[in-house]
């Protein structure tokens, strides 16, 4: 079995400094606000991010040890297929958190789109309306790896419930690995989408900050100007 890696591009840049969150600031204040907000609250996506890639290296390793073992070996192979199981079983768990981060972080960044129509200047309102269309665009994308990602854990599971039984034909067996891997394909084209989409919105979300003058540091600007020095 071929599992498809793929990488998460995170929601971007974080502020190395945060304005307090206050309904009376100016509405870049405020849109400014959500944003970074909407990144903190994505930061419990980033970490079951990290633990769904601890467990899918765990799990491949428990299926290339199923896959050395013959059938004279049956009662190791229900063992290593159980383990692989339960690896299976706490991927759907980070999903689930992930899912929860997601899900308010999104909420957070819906109050945006109600203080964007009080920006004066047009430019940064026609950016600011270009960014919470790509976001928009994003959660969706989200929407449709989220459900490619728990279609092939379900593929997963029953390849190794199937790996259990001692009839297990060798076609059953290709036919559900055939399956598993047509299964990340689609996973691995949702994700490029979603990145695609975070990668566009990052870069709208620091042209926003410039077309309003904000003046703020991102995570690594000053390791760079340090380097360029």
């Amino acid at each position: 079995m071929s599992l498809k890696k793929f990488a998460i591009v995170a929601l971007g840049f974080m502020l190395l400094f945060i304005l307090a969150s206050c309904s009376n600031g100016t509405p870049e204040e405020q849109i400014q606000n959500h944003l970074e907000e909407a990144v903190t609250l994505e930061e419990g996506f980033e970490e079951q991010q990290s633990k769904i890639t601890d467990l899918e290296k765990k799990e491949q390793e428990l299926y290339n040890q199923i896959m050395d073992l013959g059938k004279d070996e049956m009662d190791e192979i229900k063992k290593l297929a159980k383990q692989a199981i339960e690896t299976v079983d706490k991927r759907k768990e980070a999903i689930k958190k992930e899912e929860e981060s997601i899900e308010q972080a999104k909420e957070e960044f819906t109050k945006t789109k109600e203080v964007v129509e009080d920006l004066e200047a047009k430019e940064a309102k026609d950016t600011a309306k270009k960014m919470v269309e790509t976001m928009q665009d994003r959660y969706k994308a989200y929407d449709n790896l989220n459900k490619a990602y728990k279609d092939a854990l379900k593929l997963e599971k029953e390849m190794y419930e199937l790996l259990s039984k001692e009839d297990l034909k060798q076609e059953t067996l290709t036919e559900k690995i055939d399956a598993i891997n047509n299964a990340y394909e689609k996973v691995i084209a949702s994700n490029d989408t979603f990145n695609k989409h975070t990668k566009e919105y990052n870069e709208m979300k620091r042209d926003f900050y410039e077309q309003v003058g904000m003046d703020v540091t991102y995570e690594g600007d000053s390791d760079k100007k340090t380097e360029d020095k």
